[in-house]
């Protein structure tokens, strides 16, 4: 996975990989390739939105407590 690439790249790629995958490739090689980015990628997209849930969740709280 290119390390480069933000969210939003990311979750694009990974819907591009699903599409050649739902379609049907030919080579058991680039099967296992497209698996293999496409699970990296996954964690990757999960990993972020769950630090970016976090922060909502931090800032929500330091709203309610400076009310």
């Amino acid at each position: 996975m290119n390390e480069k690439l933000n969210f939003e790249e990311a979750l694009k790629r990974l819907e591009d990989i699903v599409q050649s995958l739902e379609a049907g490739v030919d080579e058991l090689d680039k099967v296992v390739n497209l698996f293999e980015e496409g699970s990296q990628l996954a964690k990757y997209c999960s990993d972020r939105l769950e630090k970016v849930e976090n922060r909502i969740e931090d800032l929500s709280k330091k709203i309610q407590n400076a009310d």
